[in-house]
């Protein structure tokens, strides 16, 4: 396992995240991070693990900054992770018996579930959807989507059973400065792309009004949020001003 995989982790200003998710790497032997130029902290505790190699590399999109990431990749398979995915012990011990049962063929890349943390505590639900992570480095490229990054691979994919934390605890007044950028992003692709092409959740969204109300009922009523306490209000209110920030920016261009 050690020796045909190789973690790709992009980072900018982590040092809330990355140590808990270097921490569930110690199996690799070779980490690709791509640092877009931290000024905080990151680079001092990347240091602290001999088997990452950091390439500083100016950052322009996420789909270009992780196609750079593909391109410095030795090894056939690529595990891809944000700097905030705290790997399960169950999901390494998943891969490390694909990996290691000669009598399955492996497919060509491998989605894995999420269970959204917020400073720490797991919710009961989460927006995210399952991402492909594992997969073949030959049979992938990334292509825009919106504000972030969409993952081809191309062949048969399947589903790992295990999950990925997704715990990020950058402050507040940063997620609001990602957020910003991001809707900015998302709401040129709304504006842009014909609505027939749009999902029915963009479309909820391009209406401006109807998206923040159906993502707060979402989260605190269909996914359970309201019985996490405060931490599922936190996540409840978040994506609800995420959506609001969207709103806000497509209202903007009608003006």
């Amino acid at each position: 396992m050690t020796d045909q995989i190789t973690p790709l982790i992009l980072t900018y200003n982590e040092t809330p995240n990355i140590g808990r998710t270097l921490a569930r790497l110690v199996w690799a032997k070779r980490i690709v991070v791509i640092d877009s130029f931290s000024d905080d902290s990151t680079l001092e505790i990347l240091a602290d693990y001999p088997q990452v190699e950091v390439y500083q590399h100016s950052f322009d999109t996420h789909t270009l900054q992780w196609n750079y990431g593909l391109s410095q990749i030795n090894t056939e398979w690529v595990l891809s992770l944000d700097a905030d995915y705290v790997l399960s012990e169950e999901l390494i011990r998943e891969i490390q018996l694909l990996f290691e049962r000669t009598n399955t063929e492996l497919l060509d890349g491998y989605f894995a579930r999420f269970q959204y943390c917020v400073f720490g505590k797991p919710l009961r639900g989460t927006l995210l959807p399952p991402r492909q992570v594992l997969f073949r480095k030959n049979k992938a490229i990334y292509v825009d989507d919106g504000h972030t990054q969409l993952l081809q691979v191309h062949g048969k994919s399947g589903m790992l059973q295990a999950y990925i934390s997704h715990d990020d605890r950058k402050s507040l007044s940063r997620w609001l400065w990602a957020q910003d950028r991001y809707m900015q992003i998302e709401a040129k692709k709304l504006l842009n792309t014909p609505s027939a092409q749009l999902s029915l959740g963009d479309r909820l969204r391009k209406q401006k009004i109807i998206a923040p109300v159906v993502i707060l009922f979402y989260c605190l009523i269909l996914k359970g949020g309201i019985f996490d306490g405060w931490a599922g209000w936190y996540y409840a209110w978040q994506r609800m001003l995420a959506e609001i920030l969207l709103a806000i920016r497509l209202i903007e261009s009608d003006l």
